[in-house]
């Protein structure tokens, strides 16, 4: 899946960027599906042996626009690990005790220790993102961050945190066609804010924003993937699989018993 990653110093174009594609698996959502459930039982296997080994950290940041799928993505992808050793951190607007401190101080306290995986549902990508659309802080305030982004992530990566972040790539008529679903659906209308809709006129802004977001901030140590997103099927396949390609060059083991447990009987 190395074609949807986002090189060091690449300048993205999200014109160029498919949201439709789905040249990695072109067997067709049923034979997606059947891929898929062999990817969740091992990745289910992966992350119980991450959380036994109890020595390395996964921080998996999820950014899309509204109705991008990040929900799903930990529905679907997840379904099958243990939540002992896996967490979901999702940031909305910060609180005032957030806003008194520095904008990476709410972030650092849900990043993973040893044998954890964290799944940031947005993420202080949002500082780059909503304050720039938004103009809420000044542009020399948010162009800044983006440095500050890299080294924080830095940090956490040379302290032993694998970093995989994923930008849900879908289109402006599948925004619409997701939200008429919404408002026209009963079971799903609960999700249906009308808010949104003010923040889909901003698409272009928001497209603009990202691309600067990936072009700036996808390094060796926290690359950024673009996961084709219209088809849902599609986008699960592809997270699922660079997170199993990733626990599995872990090489991880199972601890040894802290006794020699030959002689137990249990009676």
């Amino acid at each position: 899946m190395d074609i949807y990653r986002v090189k060091p110093g690449a300048q993205v174009d999200l014109r160029q960027w498919d949201p439709d594609d789905k040249a990695m698996f072109d067997k067709g959502k049923s034979e997606g599906k059947k891929a898929m459930e062999k990817l969740n039982r091992r990745l289910e296997a992966l992350q119980e042996l991450l959380f036994a080994e109890g020595k390395r950290k996964v921080l998996i940041v999820l950014q899309a626009m509204d109705t991008g799928g990040k929900d799903g993505v930990i529905r679907w992808v997840f379904d099958r690990v243990n939540p002992q050793g896996v967490k979901v951190a999702s940031f909305k607007a910060p609180t005032p005790e957030e806003l008194a401190h520095d904008y990476l101080w709410r972030i650092h306290k849900h990043t993973p220790g040893k044998g954890e995986m964290v799944i940031f549902n947005r993420s202080h990508y949002e500082d780059v993102l909503v304050v720039r659309v938004h103009n809420l802080v000044p542009p020399e305030v948010w162009r800044r961050r983006y440095a500050h982004i890299n080294a924080f992530e830095r940090m956490l990566a040379e302290e032993g945190t694998t970093i995989l972040k994923f930008f849900l790539h879908i289109s402006k008529d599948e925004q619409k066609a997701r939200l008429q679903a919404r408002l026209d659906e009963p079971e799903k209308r609960w999700k249906f804010n009308v808010g949104d809709l003010g923040e889909r006129k901003l698409w272009d802004e928001y497209m603009r924003a990202y691309e600067t977001v990936l072009s700036e901030t996808s390094t060796e140590w926290a690359p950024w993937y673009i996961v084709p997103s219209n088809r849902k099927w599609y986008r699960n396949l592809v997270i699922s699989d660079v997170l199993v390609e990733t626990l599995e060059g872990f090489d991880m083991r199972y601890p040894e018993p802290k006794e020699n447990l030959d002689a137990v009987v249990i009676e």
